[in-house]
């Protein structure tokens, strides 16, 4: 077995986690992120993927990153900076070995559902972002939204502030 066909199980599993687990939240109103305001959309788990990740301890998960339309074009594109109205969704659960394959890793219980919503005027302050940060259908607290664009600015301002690159 290649390093290759190992990554390829790992989208795999991630893809399909992304298709059948059921949604942490169904982008119920009133659940705005404190600061930025920034809810779940609805349709979110129809949109299209844009990447995946795997993150090492301590967090120990899977991950997944939808696009809107807006986004699946600017990433096509390579269009920098991302046009207003970009809505990217992160997807992300708990890594296990799975049972079946012991070499790969498989989705287990869901942690957080993340959104960045692009509008420069509106979150001028942040890079033009508004982050939204929400666990079992509830927006965490403020402090924890505070670290959001800070963490990006420090790491992926060159990139407009994106982390997640496109898988082809």
């Amino acid at each position: 077995m290649t390093l290759k066909s190992l990554g390829l199980i790992t989208v795999a599993a991630i893809c399909l986690a992304a298709a059948v687990v059921p949604a942490l939240v169904a982008g119920q109103p009133g659940r705005a992120s404190p600061i930025y305001g920034v809810t779940v959309p609805e349709g979110y788990r129809q949109w299209q993927m844009i990447g995946v990740a795997e993150e090492a301890e301590p967090l120990n998960e899977l991950r997944a990153v939808l696009g809107n339309a807006t986004a699946i074009d600017a990433y096509r594109t390579k269009q920098l900076p991302f046009p207003d109205g970009t809505v990217l969704v992160k997807l992300a659960w708990k890594r296990v070995q799975s049972t079946e394959f012991e070499p790969a890793s498989v989705p287990s219980a869901a942690t957080t559902v993340q959104v960045m919503v692009k509008d420069a005027n509106k979150y001028a302050a942040t890079g033009g972002w508004g982050f939204g940060r929400f666990v079992n259908g509830e927006p965490v607290d403020e402090a924890q939204h505070q670290t959001c664009f800070a963490c990006h600015q420090a790491r992926v301002s060159g990139h407009d502030y994106v982390f997640t690159r496109y898988a082809p």
